[in-house]
């Protein structure tokens, strides 16, 4: 878990994280007044919003694999990489039936930006090599 974070993860004072290759910062929050509830990821003027209960749903899918799982992060556009975080934050197979993200055009990258969310709340270990993470349940 990296050393240093700040805020308390509300959008007036969110928590300021780095992504996995610790090369990037990001803000993150929840708002769980939002419909359905949200986790939100402000990235320069870029805002991201995913399913507030992807965190539980993934943990439960990383504590089922048992072993680490590689990020595979993606955009919406492109194909994710099959047996990663990011193909099963869009599979059908996945407890909500698609995509976990709530804005089209900017439903991808949970590869890279939930992970860190996750490791933060203590609900998972996260790699920060340059590039190839990977990710398990704690």
């Amino acid at each position: 878990m990296p050393d240093h974070i700040e805020g308390a993860g509300t959008e007036e004072d969110p928590w300021i994280l780095t992504t996995p290759p610790g090369k990037s910062e990001f803000d993150a929050w929840r708002d769980e007044t939002t419909e359905p509830p949200a986790l939100f990821i402000r990235v320069g003027s870029t805002r991201l919003s995913y399913q507030l209960r992807c965190l539980e749903d993934l943990q439960a899918w990383l504590q089922a694999e048992g072993d680490w799982v590689p990020l595979g992060n993606a955009d919406e556009g492109k194909e994710a990489k099959p047996g990663t975080v990011e193909a099963w934050a869009r599979s059908e197979d996945n407890p909500v039936g698609g995509w976990y993200g709530l804005r089209k055009g900017y439903r991808g990258r949970f590869g890279n930006y939930v992970p860190p969310v996750m490791e933060h709340l203590g609900l998972a270990e996260v790699e920060h090599n340059p590039r190839n993470n990977r990710m398990r349940a704690v």
